[in-house]
């Protein structure tokens, strides 16, 4: 048999790229063999244990080390309760030092659309294509959800879209349950700014994060919930995620259900 000829480099790079290997971790490359037949370190004395100090919430602000996360999560509780705008929240999470995904993430993804629109879409967190141009649903399934939206007569200049996460896990990965509370105290504020009347959640995380529920998106899609702001009440209704519907076609037809009770509330 004739061997295959070797890849080059560039189809080697497509490769990872397509896999969602599209960042380094360190500057050079790690030969995970040669580890492995190396001899193991010497032992060194364990340093001294010292007592944790606590790190205030100003700290987190200036980038100095992350601190724990119930610390984290605290200090973007405090941080997010001080804005009185989306342009002052923006800013705040700009300088948010307490979540790693920062440091792996291009920019912030804040929002796109119209803040004094009736409706807001909220996903799980930004993908490659969001975080190269910093901006919600802008790739593959960024086109589904206009097209989604479009076929009720909105856009983005009629609809506010955010994420929970607004930076992108590296390589796309699920968030950690940590990090979804450090960035939680950011959305509620968000969406207390905007004020809309009507709140979708886009997949299951994110309506499991904002609504509090622990069934999953087969159940509760289509069924309205109430989610408190603290100064009032706004109808919810979660839906299919667009990137769901992009592997799972078949179920565009509940989603266009949701969409018509969509377009029916907003009608009224």
């Amino acid at each position: 048999m004739i061997p295959e000829p070797a890849p080059t480099v560039r189809e080697l790079l497509a490769f990872y790229l397509e896999a969602g290997v599209d960042c380094a971790l360190t500057e050079e490359p790690i030969d995970r063999l040669a580890e492995l037949d190396a001899p193991p370190p010497a032992p060194r004395a364990a340093p001294p244990v010292e007592a944790p100090r606590p790190v205030s919430a100003p700290a987190v602000m200036r980038g100095e080390a992350a601190p724990a996360p119930d610390v984290a999560i605290a200090s973007a509780r405090d941080a997010a309760r001080t804005a009185p705008t989306l342009e002052a929240l923006r800013e705040l999470m700009q300088g948010f030092e307490g979540c790693a995904l920062k440091h792996t993430a291009t920019r912030l993804v804040f929002a796109d659309g119209n803040p004094q629109a009736r409706i807001m879409f909220v996903g799980e967190a930004p993908g490659r294509d969001e975080d190269i141009e910093g901006l919600p649903f802008v790739g593959r399934s960024g086109k589904l959800l206009d097209l989604m939206i479009g076929a009720i007569g909105l856009n983005r200049t009629t609809a506010y879209i955010a994420n929970v996460i607004p930076w992108r896990p590296p390589g796309n990965r699920t968030p950690t349950p940590q990090e979804t509370q450090i960035c939680l105290p950011f959305i509620q504020r968000q969406i207390e700014l905007v004020n809309p009347d009507l709140l979708v959640t886009l997949g299951n995380p994110s309506t499991q994060t904002l609504l509090g529920t622990r069934e999953g998106i087969m159940r509760t899609r289509g069924r309205w919930f109430e989610y408190e702001t603290g100064a009032r009440t706004i109808r919810a209704l979660p839906t299919f995620h667009p990137a769901y519907l992009l592997r799972s076609p078949s179920y565009k037809r509940l989603a266009w259900q949701d969409l018509r009770t969509i377009a029916k509330v907003l009608a009224g």
